[in-house]
């Protein structure tokens, strides 16, 4: 009778296996009874003649049985699914065959860890323990697949070309849009796989934790660990490694001149006869900007007078070993050349790898005549988009630098014989700029004009003008304080609002257009809706883009590394844009609209792109 009640009491598990869960490893009993609550082997106390069951056992981490390596689930598919086709709607540029693949492989990624989150979130308030999925439900995924992604990819199709009518883009690659399907695949299995991995270390953490702390603190700790490991190694080892290897391969480019820049002749060059900065200081982009550039006798023959030799000092990277003592001998070679004897002089601060974009800087000698001066220097190897991401600080250092060391001289000139002071900067460049003064007087007091074109999201004068701008106005062109400073236009050829408020004194220009990525970049696109997406979208950008949760924030950051490779005036590049910009800046004399248009054509380059993303 006593071993009839003790079958009872604990019927045997011998026959039957356990029932794992994917998403911790847990174990259910037999008869569905909640693993917190049973389960545990049986002891037998003879003291008192009576029998006793111990305080009911956790589960090891570890003890589900063993799963296929790609096994997946019925809910984490239909998740992967959903996000996977999302994936396909437009964003802000065109996208070929092989980034759309890498779109869609990370979407689905996460929308599979989605599917099984919500399956685990559901099933812990139903308390029920998970089910096979029947072959019918299967059979029902595969079906809603083919039709789901083949109609998602048809219309992501029809999508990227009208994209690519609205920007004038003509390329396109048959070869890479038929590998989107199996890039994708391959994305997905290799995340798939890394999310095992860390789900692996973090049994075996948890079971090694559990030999001396209770299971249950042993879970939240391994977890903690693991995360913590998962973070370092990407932030520190992969993340680290490769921003070094980029830094060490960009840092041999830097050592090579642009093929057809030739070492300056003139004395109003830095590099050049008699200047402070050598010329192998100056660095590959140090070198094509004091190289090249628009001669007195360009300048005249497009002015129709007697123009002057533009004044240009740079400093290189390898020129000095801090930003401060490389901002001070920029500023000295700028003094040597006579920079602050011309009517304009502008700070230009550089986006990553030193680069200055000629259209910003020839725009401004042409329409000064050629009565001015430009200095800017270094301060990282790496290109605009990695720096965007990684250099900051450097950014912010060398706007602030500089501008302080030309002002320093400035001011202690006579009033009556200072040039006109402008800053202008692209991209980071406008985020260096930006550092160097405290808001809207401050820019107004201490300038003649500023120029910034296609401003990161990250940008705090261009956060704070945008987030506190007028009632009414949007977030792709607001107005801050009725414009009576500070003003934003994707065409200056065209409105810069309010048009009905006088614009005196000093003009701050912001130049965004709507399909920039620089500029709609943020961390909270993958959890908030921003408001530039609401609104009406710009001339370039298609009605057809939505926000959606994480979908949208990948797509606009797989947009930033071909930011710049779509045609004038869309996305990241900036060419006609500064002539007209500069214009209304600056405010020249004796320029109608025909020159304008005949300079923009000058500072035009002779290709442009034709395909991104491919």
């Amino acid at each position: 009778m006593a071993r009839l009640a003790l079958g009872r009491l604990f019927p045997d598990r011998g026959s039957e296996g356990p029932t794992s869960r994917e998403e911790d490893g847990r174990v259910a009993p037999p008869g569905g009874t909640d693993a917190a609550g049973a389960g545990g082997d049986v002891s037998r106390e003879a003291e008192h003649g009576e029998l006793s069951s111990p305080p009911p056992a956790e589960p090891s981490p570890d003890s589900g049985k063993r799963r296929r390596l790609l096994h997946v689930t019925l809910p984490g598919c239909w998740g992967a699914l959903v996000l996977a086709c999302l994936s396909f709607t437009p964003s802000l540029l065109p996208r070929g065959g092989l980034l759309q693949g890498l779109i869609c492989g990370i979407s689905a990624a996460i929308g599979y860890g989605l599917g099984v989150v919500a399956a685990y979130v559901w099933r812990a308030f139903a308390d029920r323990d998970p089910r096979s999925a029947s072959r019918r439900s299967w059979l029902v995924l595969l079906v809603s697949a083919i039709v789901l992604f083949g109609l998602s990819f048809g219309l992501g199709q029809y999508w990227q070309h009208e994209i690519r009518e609205l920007m004038g883009v003509t390329d396109y690659n048959v070869l890479t849009t038929v590998a989107c399907p199996f890039v994708a695949a391959l994305v997905f299995s290799l995340l798939l796989l890394c999310g095992r991995g860390i789900r692996s270390l973090y049994r075996w953490a948890a079971r090694l934790l559990g030999r001396w702390i209770g299971r249950r603190a042993a879970r939240v700790v391994g977890w903690l660990l693991v995360a913590a490991l998962a973070w370092s190694a990407f932030t520190g080892l992969l993340l680290g490694g490769f921003v070094n290897a980029a830094n060490e391969a960009f840092s041999l480019r830097d050592t090579q001149t642009p093929e057809g820049v030739h070492q300056p002749t003139s004395a109003l060059r830095s590099g050049g006869p008699g200047s402070l900065v050598p010329w192998d200081s100056l660095g590959r982009q140090g070198r094509a900007f004091t190289g090249s550039g628009p001669s007195a006798r360009d300048i005249g023959a497009f002015t129709h007078r007697t123009a002057q030799e533009p004044v240009r000092a740079y400093a290189g990277l390898t020129t000095s070993d801090d930003a401060e003592s490389r901002a001070a001998q920029a500023v000295a070679d700028l003094e040597r050349a006579g920079g602050f004897e011309r009517e304009n002089l502008l700070v230009m601060t550089t986006t990553g790898s030193g680069w200055v974009d000629p259209a910003a800087v020839d725009s401004f000698e042409y329409l000064g005549n050629g009565d001015s001066a430009t200095v800017a220097m270094q301060y990282s190897y790496l290109p605009s988009w990695l720096s965007y991401l990684v250099d900051q600080s450097k950014a912010r250092e060398a706007g602030r630098e500089l501008f302080d060391a030309v002002y320093d001289t400035w001011s202690k000139l006579p009033q009556d014989q200072r040039p006109r002071l402008f800053v202008a900067g692209e991209s980071l460049g406008s985020f260096g700029g930006e550092t160097a003064f405290s808001g809207e007087y401050d820019l107004r007091n201490r300038t003649a004009g500023t120029l910034f074109a296609g401003p990161p999201n990250f940008n705090t004068l261009f956060r704070e003008f945008s987030d506190q701008r007028d009632a009414e106005s949007l977030e792709i062109k607001p107005v801050y304080k009725e414009g009576r400073t500070v003003r934003f236009t994707d065409d200056p050829a065209t409105e810069m609002p309010p048009t009905d408020q006088p614009w005196d004194g000093t003009r701050v220009l912001y130049l965004m257009h709507p399909s920039d990525p620089i500029i709609w970049w943020s961390p909270r696109l993958a959890l908030s809706e921003p408001d530039w997406i609401r609104e009406t979208p710009g001339g370039d950008v298609l009605e057809e883009m939505v926000w959606m949760p994480f979908v949208t924030f990948w797509q606009v950051t797989a947009d930033l590394p071909f930011a710049t490779d779509v045609p004038d005036g869309h996305g990241h590049t900036y060419k006609a844009a500064y002539v007209d910009g500069w214009n209304t800046v600056m405010r020249p004399t004796g320029f109608t609209a025909q020159d304008l248009d005949l300079l923009k054509d000058i500072i035009r380059p002779e290709t442009e792109p034709t395909a991104t993303g491919s």
